[in-house]
């Protein structure tokens, strides 16, 4: 796993605080930031997060509903609003990035319990128990 995969996947699993992501994420460069919403875009996906998940993850994200990211996660059709927060303007990434780990960890949550629960292969479950 390359080091962006496996902060954003800590991130999402609580293994490093909030606080720390949000700082490691502003200071990255503006293409680096695009490139990290992108990636907790795909992951999103690939954890099956859903338009019903988007409530919960402004509740963990800690950003008021009225907040753009919060507003277009709730609104339906999941993957073109993910496309939009995504590409929300520099003053609107660091609300993203709060909202698309938190949006990992819910549906993460969900698939861990439904298909990993008897122990799995995925790299990104095993972060946890590392001993480095």
């Amino acid at each position: 796993m390359y080091e962006r995969e496996v902060i954003l996947n800590e991130l999402a699993q609580g293994l490093r605080p909030m606080s720390w992501g949000v700082e490691w994420f502003e200071g990255l460069t503006a293409e680096e930031q695009l490139a990290a919403l992108r990636d907790l875009s795909r992951y999103c996906i690939q954890a099956r997060a859903t338009v019903e998940d988007g409530p919960e993850s402004v509740r963990l994200a800690g950003i008021r509903p009225t907040h753009t990211p919060a507003v277009l996660i709730t609104r339906g059709r999941l993957m073109e609003q993910l496309g939009k927060i995504i590409n929300l303007p520099q003053d609107e990434r660091a609300k993203a990035f709060r909202l698309l780990v938190a949006l990992l960890a819910v549906a993460d949550q969900r698939r861990r319990e439904r298909y990993c629960a008897g122990g799995c292969s995925h790299a990104w479950h095993q972060l946890g128990t590392r001993s480095d």
